[in-house]
């Protein structure tokens, strides 16, 4: 998992922000189009294209048939029940080369809310950290303390509930990349903050399970480890236009990479 997203963060690190983390619609533009273009080369590849015209004819002969038998009702019984068989068919015809697109274009959307979908938190915020326990680990909210550098200071004391969810109120005292650790019985963890300064790809979470590959921000935490989870809440970026954060990228992918390919099928003489 961790070569996985060391791998994809090189890439586009490189990749992505030719102009900068300021300009953001050149990327939020390229790359939804590009999913767009791959999306169609594989429905090309993968799908069965005679049988998805062949498919489409016959939905559309069904439908007519309601329209010139409409006065015959078992007719247009059985035309709808036709239409209901040939859609299934077509999600099924469907199906591969979806599940060959999926994992891409869930890599290309993780990388580009890595880089654009939150932003530093400003100078003198007050935030709160979240570190979650592993209940099967056997580790108590007790073992846990936090050890801050310069630029950042505890705001309130920390906070541990039941379930072994510890909580710290944090307060940025100066702009900075800060480092933050945290000790779990014998094991050290370390959990990035970004305060103030430009735009950039901002860790907001660091965790243990799969959910890792959607964060790349920073390296998973091991998978022995009796620690799920460390995060921040994270201050969205705004985006004009769009659903501030993760939500807006994310839509604005889907959409875009599915106008782009079929406002390019014919182009590319794809049928969809």
């Amino acid at each position: 998992m961790q070569a996985y997203n060391n791998i994809a963060s090189a890439i586009f690190d490189f990749l992505l922000t030719p102009f900068g983390h300021e300009f953001i619609y050149f990327d939020l533009l390229f790359w939804p189009v590009i999913m767009g273009i791959g999306a169609l080369q594989v429905y090309k590849v993968a799908s069965n294209q005679a049988a998805i015209t062949r498919v489409k004819t016959q939905i559309s002969m069904h439908l007519l048939e309601i329209r010139l038998f409409r006065d015959d009702l078992l007719q247009v019984l059985k035309s709808t029940g036709l239409i209901v068989l040939k859609n299934f068919i077509y999600v099924g015809h469907n199906m591969m080369p979806m599940a060959v697109m999926l994992l891409p274009m869930v890599a290309v959307m993780v990388q580009l809310v890595a880089h654009y979908g939150y932003e530093p938190s400003p100078p003198g915020s007050v935030e709160v950290l979240q570190l979650r326990l592993d209940p099967a680990a056997g580790v108590s909210s007790r073992d846990v303390s936090l050890q801050t550098p310069d630029g950042v200071s505890l705001d309130a004391p920390m906070v541990r509930t039941a379930d072994g969810q510890v909580f710290w109120r944090l307060r940025a005292d100066r702009a900075g990349d800060h480092v933050l650790t945290v000790d779990v019985g014998e094991e050290r963890f370390e959990k990035a903050w970004a305060v103030g300064g430009d735009h950039r790809k901002i860790p907001v979470k660091r965790l243990r399970s799969w959910e890792a590959l959607l964060y790349p921000g920073e390296e998973a935490i091991p998978a022995h480890s009796p620690v799920l989870a460390i995060e921040w809440k994270g201050h969205t970026r705004p985006l004009a236009y769009l659903p501030d954060g993760e939500l807006g990228i994310l839509l604005w992918t889907m959409v875009l990479s599915m106008a782009a390919g079929i406002a390019l099928k014919d182009v590319f003489g794809v049928t969809l």
